[in-house]
């Protein structure tokens, strides 16, 4: 049999801050994948709650990953945006990850899995701002992300609108009001699992 192996790069919406490990979206997903019988080992995540993209670029120059992996999920950007930090800035450093995810991948650029950023805006810890302005800002790191995904060949998951939809019902949020839920992160798994079974079987 053959068996599979992921890779997850992000911040707290890979990790899954404030879930329990089974619950974040890498592993729900390798769950899905694994009920269709594929043999697909536990992920291995390089994340950590409030990372940027040169943090996460930081972090993975130190783990020296030498191997390479069946699949990658790449999530990047939110703490950018939430920093103020300038999106040409952005741009530049995202084109260095997900040509690093490729890398990963093992040079198959649809073997890269491109999340876009979450709507934090909309969930009470966001009560007292901007929630246009940050709605306007995560629209155009997500256009920026999109774009280079495309221009690569990986695959592209968009999720803002389900995180927007969901983001102010307590079902949907960990406890913090902020953070998704597990129950939010199987609605991405159930998007996500599909795409990686139909281009792992070609």
């Amino acid at each position: 049999m053959h068996s599979y192996s992921y890779l997850a790069l992000g911040d707290s919406y890979t990790i899954g801050e404030q879930v329990p490990i089974k619950g974040n979206f890498p592993n729900q997903t390798v769950h899905l994948l694994q009920k269709k019988h594929m043999h697909v080992s536990d992920p291995v995540i390089i994340a950590t709650t409030g990372w940027t993209t040169d943090e996460l670029a930081a972090s993975i120059r130190e783990h020296n990953i030498h191997e390479t992996f069946s699949f990658v999920t790449l999530l990047i950007g939110v703490n950018n945006q939430y920093r103020g930090r300038d999106i040409e800035n952005y741009k530049k450093e995202f084109i260095q990850l997900l040509d690093q995810a490729i890398v990963f991948a093992g040079g198959i650029a649809r073997h890269v899995f491109v999340l876009s950023i979450p709507d934090w805006g909309v969930t009470p810890f966001a009560v007292d701002r901007d929630r246009h302005q940050i709605a306007k800002e995560i629209d155009a790191y997500n256009e920026v992300n999109k774009d280079i995904t495309t221009q690569r060949n990986a695959y592209y998951l968009y999720i803002t609108d389900s995180t927007r939809n969901n983001g102010n019902n307590p079902a949907y949020l960990a406890a913090d009001g902020l953070h998704p839920s597990a129950k939010e992160y199987a609605v991405w798994a159930e998007h996500l699992a599909p795409l990686i079974e139909k281009e792992l079987h070609k």
